[in-house]
Order: C-alpha cells, then sequence, then structure tokens
C-alpha cells in the first residue's frame, strides 16, 4: 500500500518536512488546452479581444502562477525557481490553444504542481479575457508531461 505523505498517522494534514532532501535541479513540464468557437477564436488570432491581448496576457498569468503555487496549493511548498516559461499555440484548424509551462528550480522538493498551476492559470485567464464572446469555451487536457530530478528521477508520459 502507497504511504500517504501529506497526512500523519492520526490521517490529518501535514506539510512534508523536506528539510533532510538533497538539493537537486528539478523541473516539470505541464499542458492543457481551452477549445473556443470561432468568435473567441477569430478575436484572438486577430488580436481584437475587447480586454486586449489574450496570448500575453495569459502567459504573463501561467509565469505568476507558477510563483504563487503555495499560495493556491496549501501543502505546497514555496519554492526559488529558478525559470518559468510559458508557450501558448492557436490551433486554429482544431479551434483551441495549447498552453505549455516549463518550471525549473534548485531545490529539496519538485516543481509538479507549479508547472499545473501555471497551465490551470493560463487558460483560465484565455477564459475570463474571452467570456463575453464566448461562454462554451471548454478547458481540457491540464496534465503532467514530464519532471525530473529529485529521488524519484525522471518521469515522461507515454
Amino acid at each position: 500500500m502507497v504511504e500517504l505523505t501529506h497526512t500523519d498517522d492520526a490521517g490529518n494534514a501535514r506539510m512534508v518536512d523536506v528539510g533532510d532532501k538533497q538539493v537537486t535541479d528539478r523541473e516539470a513540464v505541464a499542458e492543457g488546452v481551452i477549445s473556443l468557437g470561432p468568435e473567441a477564436l477569430a478575436a484572438v488570432v486577430e488580436r481584437r479581444a475587447k480586454k486586449g491581448d489574450v496570448l500575453a496576457v495569459a502567459q504573463l498569468a501561467g509565469i505568476q502562477a507558477a510563483k504563487r503555487t503555495s499560495d493556491l496549493v496549501p501543502l505546497c511548498h514555496p519554492l526559488p525557481l529558478t525559470g518559468v516559461k510559458v508557450d501558448l499555440e492557436v490551433d486554429e484548424a482544431a479551434s483551441l490553444i495549447r498552453v505549455r509551462a516549463r518550471v525549473r528550480c534548485t531545490w529539496r522538493t519538485g516543481v509538479e504542481m507549479e508547472a499545473l498551476t501555471s497551465v490551470s492559470a493560463a487558460l483560465l485567464t484565455v477564459y475570463d479575457m474571452l467570456k463575453a464572446v464566448d461562454k462554451g469555451m471548454e478547458i481540457g487536457g491540464v496534465r503532467l508531461v514530464s519532471k525530473r530530478g529529485g529521488r524519484s528521477g525522471t518521469w515522461e508520459r507515454a
């Protein structure tokens, strides 16, 4: 049976003590998509969304979210991030925007949650900026793509 690391023997929530863990280079990549109707997609491609440049604002939201993950997810440690890269790609044929975040640090715990939070915030920002045009947008496929570093080493989605 797998031991849960964020609960004590009585089942109470706890923040894991990472003080004895080795400091290593760590990196995580996550991705997700938002599907848009034709009018919302055109607003992005033609850069005519009333709230501004959707892709630029969503990119900044993703970066900021990675830096603030421990404020949003209660048992996450605040991490000294060394890099956050958020890319947004418009796929006109599929009528969607793909978001991919790569987060790095040299520390005692991984950055998977920071990468996932980054992608989620970027996608939510796209929704927020276009909701007046298309309330039927759908966010999905938010997932970890890969991680490296730490005791568990490297993991990549097949």
